[in-house]
């Protein structure tokens, strides 16, 4: 089955820097766009970033936008998320996500998630 295996989150000061990482298995991962979530604490999950795999066209949600920079390893079969200028606003449940369909125009749910990193950022 597949499974996205998050980890990297933690707590650092504003301004600091965090990169998460997502481990896929149990897809091919040409055929599917992956990319991240976040669920910002007492909101709606909201999609951030993603990137066609086969390809690396990849998409910012505004809010990120500059900031953060979503990569991958084909090798490794894992996508990455490095976040710098980071925010108290910043702070969330980060999931990775995955999908057969491009999701980065309207950021309509994936079918496929993690568990979810918690990223703590501190004023």
């Amino acid at each position: 089955q597949v499974e996205l295996v998050e980890s990297g989150g933690g707590s650092v000061q504003a301004g600091g820097s965090l990169r998460l990482s997502c481990t896929a298995s149990g897809l091919r991962l040409n055929d599917y766009t992956l990319g991240w979530f976040r669920q910002l604490p007492g909101k709606e999950r909201e999609g951030i970033s993603c990137t066609v795999w086969a390809d690396g066209t990849a998409h910012y949600a505004d809010s990120i936008k500059g900031r953060f920079t979503i990569y991958k390893d084909n090798a490794k079969r894992t996508l990455y998320l490095q976040m710098n200028s980071l925010k108290p606003e910043d702070t969330a449940i980060y999931y990775c996500v995955a999908d057969r369909s491009w999701f980065g125009s309207a950021w309509w749910p994936p079918k496929y998630w993690g568990q979810g990193t918690q990223v703590t950022i501190s004023s």
